[in-house]
This record gives C-alpha cells, sequence and structure tokens, in this order.
C-alpha cells in the first residue's frame, strides 16, 4: 500500500525544517507521542536506530532506522513494529521566501497478522488519514509558535 500527502506551511523552509526536525515538538503534532531512544548510530544520519515509543488509546512501539536525511530535499526512515513495516519519505519544498509545502510518501512493505492485513485491505484510508491528520496538526502547531 503506497499513498502520498501534503500540506502548505506559512512559513520559510529553514523555520519549518528546524520544527519539524525537533524531537522535543514531536508531542506538540503527534498524538501519543512519549519517547525516542537513540540505540546505535549517530542522530538523524544514515544508519541510525531509535526506539520510538506511543502511548494513548494503545502502546505503540517503533524501530526507526534512517536509510537517508538530506532534509530539506528528504528524509526517508524505515519504521518497524510487530504488526508491520513502512517507509516514509519526508520531503521540503520552498514555495516562496514565507510558505513551505510538506509532503510525506509511505509506502507500506509488509503487514503481520490477519486482522492488520484485513484493515489495510478494507480501510486504506484510515492509514492515510492518521498521516494526514498529523501533518495538519504539525501545519498547526510551527504556525502558532512562529506567530
Amino acid at each position: 500500500m503506497k499513498y502520498s500527502c501534503s500540506v502548505t506551511i506559512n512559513l520559510p523552509i529553514d523555520k519549518t525544517v528546524v520544527l519539524w526536525n525537533d524531537e522535543n515538538n514531536f508531542k506538540e503534532w503527534q498524538d501519543g507521542f512519549k519517547s525516542i531512544e537513540l540505540l546505535s548510530g549517530f542522530k538523524n544520519t544514515k544508519g541510525a536506530k531509535s526506539k520510538i515509543l506511543f502511548e494513548g488509546k494503545m502502546k505503540m512501539e517503533l524501530l526507526e532506522t534512517i536509510i537517508s536525511n538530506n532534509l530539506p530535499d528528504a528524509k526517508v526512515g524505515l519504521y518497524e513494529h510487530i504488526h508491520m513495516t513502512n517507509t516514509q519519505t519526508s520531503r521540503f519544498i520552498e514555495m516562496d521566501e514565507h510558505t513551505t509545502q510538506y509532503i510525506s510518501e509511505v509506502e507500506y512493505i509488509n503487514f503481520n497478522g490477519i486482522l492488520i492485513k484485513l484493515m489495510a485491505k478494507l480501510f486504506p484510508s484510515k492509514f492515510k488519514s492518521q498521516s494526514q491528520k498529523w501533518m495538519n496538526q504539525f501545519k498547526e502547531f510551527a504556525e502558532k509558535v512562529n506567530n
């Protein structure tokens, strides 16, 4: 399953990327974000592995492996969970000196378990809507912080 989402943010690209990349801000726009812990490598560099924890309705633990990071052009990560594996490419494009387009391209490459496979087949829009929700929340946070 593949999909793409985007949002236009009323901030210069450099400010947008700094806010998006700052782990201290993750809780502001990612529902349930609890922590990120570097397990190996150097933070935000190719090959770095981190454990990401979310708490809320359900606990979720992800293993993130950075495939490449040349922001603002693109950051590519591999995300592994007990029930699924996906890649995410985040891109930032300068629309003008005050506006940035944030694009997220997600590809689920593996689903483990009958229930998650069924959910992905019957309700693929649920996955995309969660990604879009976080992007919209990031836009709201970023624009509010910089006003």
